[in-house]
């Protein structure tokens, strides 16, 4: 697959996370790409948007969610928890199927250049090529690479780059205040020799609640469910998890019930096809949009558990031949759907695959 026809998820993040009717501007500009999820957070007053597409859907999807942002938030009246520098926060561009990193750089510099260029906010390029880091960024060691010094006066500048996949994952604990929760994020990330893969903040909230916010950035190196056994280690009373956004299924414990990336890429394909039968009309096509429209909606709220993965990756193998059968699917719908098969059936364990050797030979056959 080329980078032009590449597959690629973004997850930009916006500071916004209380006015329902700025975050839903916001997501109704990003349409142009495939929407498929979004996690507003008011007490970080932050929210994260999902969204998928080849490479030209997804750069007019991101410019219309970032220009409507630019236009909606003023940062000088922004009070949250979360750090930022911008309306439009963070921009990460993400492989998806068989899509190089590299041309995820290649597509965050394309938008990068056109935030300066069309909406005049200074960018900062950051993660996959490049010398700076978001720690880098916030803590003002790094000049924005297009535009500057200043930044604009009420969007700020937005941080633009290549990354992979990662879990944010929130924990709420109990019984420690915000000096104790900030010692436990230093013992826990990477860079003080604890978790691989790890990043951690501890966070006040509202009502004296203390959150430990991680991203977790290597996720085949460790998953929430390594987090939480780590933390019952080191004796920790927690509450409450959250996955922000979306998590790959093959990272997901039970936090991410509804909430799984391949799930939503699977239902955002199905629910395009039900679309374009119902637009085409005929009785076989009617029926068929309404079974499409059943498919999306299940999908979407995929659990996190061996059963419902391995079900979902065989409903998604099986769309692809629906919707080619009914001369529904074009190319980009097929690597979505490809790319949610391939992704749950990545999470199958082997204990799952010795229980259902048959249906998973059969599904491999599908995929092969």
């Amino acid at each position: 697959m080329s980078a032009q026809e590449g597959l690629f998820e973004s997850v930009p993040n916006f500071s916004e996370g209380r006015r329902r009717e700025v975050i839903d501007a916001i997501a109704s500009r990003a349409l142009p790409a495939f929407v498929l999820d979004t996690d507003p957070d008011p007490e970080h007053h932050r929210a994260v948007l999902s969204i998928a597409g080849f490479r030209s859907r997804l750069v007019e999807g991101l410019m219309g969610a970032i220009g409507e942002a630019v236009e909606r938030i003023d940062l000088r009246e922004h009070r949250g928890v979360h750090p930022r520098v911008g309306a439009a926060d963070v921009v990460p561009i993400i492989p998806l199927g068989e899509t190089a990193l590299e041309a995820c750089r290649e597509l965050a510099r394309e938008v990068g250049g056109r935030v300066w260029s069309e909406l005049k906010v200074p960018v900062y390029f950051y993660g996959h090529g490049e010398g700076k880091t978001l720690a880098d960024i916030r803590a003002g060691r790094a000049r924005p690479d297009l535009g500057g010094p200043d930044l604009h006066p009420t969007a700020g500048a937005v941080c633009v780059g290549a990354r992979r996949t990662l879990v944010a994952f929130n924990v709420m604990l109990y019984d420690y205040d915000l000096v104790a929760a900030r010692a436990l994020a230093r013992a826990i990330r990477e860079s003080a020799d604890g978790l691989r893969g790890v990043q951690a903040l501890a966070f006040e909230l509202p009502r004296d609640r203390v959150q430990l916010s991680m991203n977790l950035f290597r996720v085949e190196e460790t998953t929430p469910s390594d987090v939480i056994a780590e933390l019952e280690r080191r004796g920790v009373a927690m509450g409450a998890q959250q996955v922000v956004g979306l998590s790959p299924a093959a990272a997901a414990n039970p936090a991410a019930d509804g909430r799984l990336l391949e799930g939503r890429l699977a239902s955002a394909a199905a629910s395009a096809g039900a679309a374009l039968a119902a637009e085409r009309g005929g009785e076989e096509l009617t029926a068929l949009a309404t079974r499409l429209r059943r498919e999306a909606e299940g999908l979407a709220l995929l659990a996190a558990d061996q059963d419902a993965i391995l079900a979902g990756a065989e409903r998604a193998a099986a769309l692809i031949r629906v919707m080619g059968a009914a001369s529904l699917a074009d190319g980009e719908l097929d690597a979505m759907l490809g790319a949610a098969a391939r992704g749950l059936r990545r999470a199958l364990t082997a204990a799952t695959e010795s229980i259902y050797r048959a249906r998973i030979e059969a599904l491999d056959a599908w995929l092969a």
